[in-house]
């Protein structure tokens, strides 16, 4: 990382890369996300949430080799490890696709509902933008340098929906993936287009933290045997910590995009 994209993530809370996806595993990831939506029907998500409006995929790390590849990105790593510090692990891979045609709107919110805590911050996110994000079709709304107000939405705000003064609207080409500080105020935007709006989200915790899909029970034996050593670091798959934060998995709620 350069000291300019440090400061970008320190001061505003996320970072845009361009063009991180290159043509071949975008479609890739296009094609594996359609299977799935089409395969799972009307189950799709249920591992973890489904949400009025759009459609979900969880638990994708299990779900094909594709998915594997992603969750060790040298680069997105490498600004994981600037937010969350040099320990962290994987704490789910999801998609989430909004509906065409609707005006539903997600409130501001902080994942997970996280603040800071006397070691920091705890939750980061990268959203990896599978179709264009126009001011249209659903695109996030942001309050950059909200990360740093040590508050969550609903403490300082009387409506969640409503615009906020100081927020933006993050849009961009299919292929950009945008690191984002999950303590940052944000939500999805109403799809207004004819056509879905597909985003994946490779959400990462510090290693003191649950994950928000505890990967040792959700992946299959055989996905676990080919992990590499690293990958296997990354889901946290041998932490006999994780295995017990594991239980406070019923208390993560808070949306994600």
């Amino acid at each position: 990382m350069t000291d300019d994209e440090k400061r970008k993530l320190d001061t505003d809370g996320y970072l845009v890369i361009e063009r991180l996806m290159d043509p071949r595993l975008l479609d890739q990831l296009r094609r594996r996300v359609d299977e799935l939506f089409e395969e799972e029907g009307e189950q799709a998500g249920a591992e973890f949430k489904q949400e009025p409006h759009s459609r979900r995929l969880a638990n994708l790390v299990d779900k094909g080799e594709v998915f594997e590849r992603v969750i060790d990105t040298p680069r997105i790593l490498e600004c994981m490890e600037h937010v969350l510090g040099p320990d962290f692990k994987l704490s789910s891979l999801n998609v989430r696709s909004a509906d065409p045609d609707n005006n539903w709107s997600q409130p501001l919110h902080a994942d997970s509902g996280a603040v800071a805590d006397e070691r920091g911050y705890w939750v980061c996110n990268s959203v990896w933008m599978l179709d264009d994000f126009t001011e249209r079709n659903g695109a996030i709304r942001m309050v950059p340098g909200s990360h740093r107000w040590g508050m969550a939405p609903d403490q300082g705000l009387s409506d969640l929906y409503a615009a906020h003064p100081q927020e933006i609207l993050l849009t961009g080409p299919a292929g950009t993936v945008v690191v984002m500080n999950a303590h940052m105020w944000h939500g999805g935007t109403a799809n207004r287009t004819e056509a879905h709006r597909r985003a994946m989200h490779v959400y990462y915790t510090r290693w003191d933290k649950p994950q928000q899909q505890y990967q040792k029970r959700l992946l299959r034996a055989e996905v676990q045997s080919r992990l590499s050593p690293a990958a296997r670091r990354l889901l946290a798959l041998d932490d006999p910590l994780n295995d017990e934060l594991s239980s406070q998995l019923s208390g993560m709620s808070g949306f994600l995009k």
